[in-house]
């Protein structure tokens, strides 16, 4: 099957690309609107860029008006945003906070969640995530449908027994994050297998990476 995708609709290129490029980690953001409300929105169009300087990118797509979502504004007001990674524990809320809320309202405060300061940003961490990052803006793409974050990462907050600090590896078994797969389908990642490198190497580790 041979696809020419300038015969396609943006919708239809985007439920193929959105359907097939999975699972895709989700990036549960908080930013702070004009009036000084917490805004807490999810998005699976994110992941890592660099370690140098330490970048993510989250993709917001524009809304049918071609109005900026609340965190977008929020980004291009502020500069600021809080990434934070989803586990099987608050999945259920971080998928709650993509309802829609009027801008007064905060997803914190419908979905339960609790706020914390955070160190070097405004925009407060979420108490209950297991990994938050504390971002400021590096650079912003924009195309028809989108306006595209790369943050700088400035701080990280983690629950104490995912990290070993004395050779900065992840515990997994500790850590067990979701991930989207396409509508309101999801993926947990449990099921977990090592392959040997080539040559004979020793794989890595299961429990950290």
């Amino acid at each position: 099957m041979d696809v020419d995708f300038s015969q396609l609709t943006e919708y239809q290129r985007y439920k193929l690309m959105a359907s097939l490029i999975v699972p895709r980690p989700i990036a549960l953001v908080t930013t702070i609107g004009a009036d000084g409300v917490v805004n807490a929105a999810p998005f699976s169009m994110f992941n890592m860029l660099g370690e140098e300087p330490p970048i993510v990118m989250i993709s917001v797509n524009r809304l049918q008006d071609n109005a900026l979502k609340d965190t977008a504004a929020n980004i291009v007001r502020t500069g600021e945003f809080v990434v934070h990674l989803a586990d099987e524990d608050i999945a259920e809320q971080m998928h709650r906070c993509g309802d829609r809320h009027p801008p007064h309202v905060s997803e914190l405060d419908v979905v339960g969640f609790t706020a914390l300061p955070s160190r070097a940003v405004k925009p407060p961490r979420i108490a209950e995530a297991p990994v938050a990052f504390e971002c400021t803006l590096w650079e912003t793409l924009e195309t028809a449908s989108r306006q595209i974050f790369i943050g700088q990462v400035r701080w990280m907050h983690a629950r104490d027994e995912l990290i070993d600090t004395e050779t900065w590896r992840v515990r997994l078994q500790h850590y067990f994050p979701v991930g989207r797969f396409g509508a309101s389908f999801y993926v947990k990642t449990r099921e977990r297998y090592s392959l040997a490198a080539q040559g004979g190497a020793r794989s890595t580790q299961i429990d950290e990476i």
